[in-house]
């Protein structure tokens, strides 16, 4: 199974300098949701779920997700952290720190990898997309 990291302080920049779009560590781009009308405890608990799911989804055997969901998720993630001022230390001590102890407890995956599908679901209401944006070079 390929274990994929948060490239957190790129993703943000790349999110933060292209108009709604975000691009993984690999260059594809989709299309992110709007996330301004959140309010910050609405940001931070998105934010945190965001981090779960991306963890469980990459560590979990059963509940992978695709390169254009991970993307939405992890896109999503970033533009959220840049939104709430947190550098990519912050970012991972705060979020991905307790998204990664979940991986301790033998019932995480059953419990966190249902909720992925919802979850990427709201982002696409939100205005996400998991199909990649042609680039022009």
């Amino acid at each position: 199974m390929k274990t994929r990291f948060p490239a957190v302080l790129a993703a943000a920049m790349v999110a933060g300098s292209m108009a709604g779009a975000g691009r993984a560590d690999g260059g594809m781009t989709v299309q992110l949701p709007d996330v301004s009308a959140l309010s910050e405890a609405e940001a931070k608990a998105l934010i945190a779920q965001l981090a779960q799911v991306n963890v469980i989804t990459s560590n979990c055997p059963g509940y992978a997700i695709s390169d254009g969901e991970w993307t939405l998720v992890t896109g999503t993630g970033d533009r959220l952290a840049a939104r709430l001022g947190l550098d990519a230390a912050s970012y991972d001590r705060a979020y991905y720190g307790p998204a990664f102890k979940l991986l301790d407890d033998p019932g995480a995956c059953d419990r966190i990898g249902p909720t992925a599908r919802p979850l990427i679901d709201r982002l696409v209401r939100m205005g996400g997309d998991t199909t990649p944006i042609a680039q022009s070079q």
